[in-house]
């Protein structure tokens, strides 16, 4: 069983569901994205994405007309595998068609690139063995991408990310919930005190590079809710 937080990009708010490994993802329809291929090789007990990204896969795999087999989804930072600020720790992302046919992937591809579903569609020749598209959203805290700037009042996946990593480096925010409250507020305050940054309490460029850098690929802690 998995407990799935979903932001509601409609409501502005975060859900939260309780599913099977072996039931379809919140919001899916017709069961062409599951919990386990979502979750992929994520160990974690605790899941987030967004209403929209899973709208975007439905309409994906209805314009493709056939199976889209996931390789990677979802990873919580500590868990490792992707980038500095990748959006598969916000559970936007996906990297798929690695067992299609070349063929086959290169129309996966197009139909991606030409749907308008997606935030961003990787270029075909920077992944010719899979295909990457995402979901992602708001306007990112450093000129060079990533996640958007997050403050107290904030509400969506992206305060899931940052609520992982401060509870792993041992700044309790009160809980895992991608509601930027007082108490995520004082920990990220805490935080920045502690690295040397100015203690704003906002999740901006800098501090979202600190926070990325310490945390991804280390491993969960004693302190790490899950």
């Amino acid at each position: 069983m998995a407990k799935i937080l979903v932001f509601n990009n409609d409501l502005d708010r975060m859900e939260t569901y309780t599913r099977a490994e072996s039931a379809p993802m919140p919001y899916n329809t017709n069961g062409t994205l599951r919990v386990r291929e979502f979750r992929g090789s994520s160990k974690s007990n605790i899941l987030w994405t967004t209403k929209r990204t899973m709208q975007a896969w439905n309409s994906q795999r209805y314009i493709f007309g056939g199976p889209i087999p996931v390789g990677f989804a979802f990873k919580r930072p500590y868990e490792g595998g992707h980038g500095n600020q990748s959006q598969h720790y916000a559970g936007v992302a996906f990297d798929v068609g690695q067992t299609l046919s070349s063929a086959r992937r290169r129309a996966l591809w197009n139909s991606a690139n030409s749907s308008g579903v997606w935030a961003y569609v990787e270029p075909y020749s920077l992944t010719p063995t899979w295909v990457h598209f995402d979901k992602r959203f708001g306007r990112p805290a450093c000129s060079t991408g990533g996640y958007p700037l997050l403050k107290r009042g904030s509400i969506s996946n992206y305060v899931c990310i940052a609520q992982d990593n401060l509870n792993t480096l041992g700044y309790s925010t009160g809980g895992l919930d991608g509601i930027f409250g007082a108490q995520t507020q004082r920990a990220v305050r805490a935080y920045q005190t502690k690295v040397g940054l100015t203690a704003d309490g906002i999740v901006g460029c800098n501090t979202w590079s600190a926070l990325q850098e310490a945390v991804i690929g280390t491993g969960a802690t004693s302190t790490t809710i899950n």
